[in-house]
């Protein structure tokens, strides 16, 4: 049975609010969790950018759901600390915590004063992290010389349980590549065909684990406001790779998203009032395959949206169930 779940937008709420927003979205029934971890939001509009590791203890201690976050190690943060993060999350909620693992945005990664790499350089950083934070959470004392450097690291606090370090990819490419070191899986909603290849390229390549989907909508009490909300919250987001990976400001991406036009919103996000349309969109996910799908509603206010979802369309899903298997946590 698939998952359905919550994605907190760190960019979009304050982290008081959308601490509340977590704990009725389990009341509404969905079933997990999962947030951001930037330090900038992606348009000013957002407005916000709060530090998801502080957060999500918080939320764990708040919920009886699992969490996942999207990381990127390797320049802002040093693999040791993340490592270090994602075991004392372990320790603490066991089989309740999975991270993801990509090679991040230059909007965050910039405040380092360390120049952005390339893609190919970013994925061959990423795997060495990914190498280190292994070595860590199975209790080594791990020393590194590459693209990231680590001296005599070793985690003392260490979960029972091991957390899934899941492969973040948006392209068939990167879906394969991530095939040789995750855990699973996660990406956002794109062209049906485009999913069918990521999924297929990831397991062809001997990839394991659960497929997690992310995906953006607008719930609104018509359609007129709904495409409001997208337009007013994420257009910057219709920007694809590479642009949205190099741009270093929320600033560059207001300029550069500001000939965005309201119905260009429907290529990112899934704009309607009609909960039936909701349920539809998402029944069509899980028929594609994917064992968790993680639903981010653009607008800052959340409490319309969970109780539309938990009244309306939750209950039209088949296949969908709002109870963590033992253990699970992907």
């Amino acid at each position: 049975m698939a998952i359905l779940g919550f994605h907190a937008s760190h960019e979009q709420v304050h982290p008081a609010e959308l601490l509340k927003a977590v704990v009725r979205a389990e009341e509404a029934g969905f079933g997990a969790a999962m947030c951001s971890d930037h330090l900038a939001p992606w348009s000013e509009n957002q407005g916000h950018s709060a530090f998801a590791w502080s957060w999500l203890g918080a939320a764990l201690q708040a919920t009886d759901l699992s969490f996942g976050v999207v990381n990127a190690p390797g320049q802002r943060y040093h693999p040791a600390i993340i490592a270090q993060a994602i075991a004392t999350l372990g320790a603490m909620y066991p089989g309740r915590f999975w991270a993801a693992l990509g090679s991040g945005e230059n909007a965050n990664e910039h405040v380092t004063g360390a120049a952005w790499p390339r893609k190919s350089e970013r994925n061959e950083r990423l795997l060495e992290c990914v190498h280190v934070i292994r070595a860590l959470l199975a209790g080594d004392e791990v020393s590194h010389d590459g693209l990231v450097t680590v001296d005599r690291a070793r985690v003392w606090t260490l979960p029972e349980v091991t957390p899934l370090l899941i492969g973040a990819a948006v392209s068939v490419e990167t879906a394969g590549w991530v095939a040789q070191w995750a855990d699973g899986l996660a990406t956002v909603a794109q062209p049906d065909d485009h999913l069918r290849a990521m999924i297929d390229a990831y397991r062809s390549e001997g990839g394991r684990g659960e497929l997690t989907l992310q995906v953006h909508v607008s719930w609104a009490e018509t359609d007129d406001a709904a495409l409001a909300i997208a337009h007013d919250q994420w257009r910057a987001n219709t920007l694809g790779p590479p642009v949205a990976w190099d741009l270093d400001t929320p600033e560059a991406f207001d300029v550069a998203s500001r000939h965005v036009r309201p119905e260009d919103m429907h290529g990112t996000v899934f704009v309607a009032s009609d909960p039936a349309a909701h349920a539809e969109c998402l029944q069509r996910y899980l028929d594609l395959g994917f064992d968790r799908v993680y639903v981010h509603h653009v607008g800052q206010e959340q409490r319309g949206f969970i109780d539309t979802y938990g009244t309306s369309v939750l209950p039209q899903l088949s296949s969908y169930t709002s109870a963590e298997p033992d253990g699970g946590t992907a």
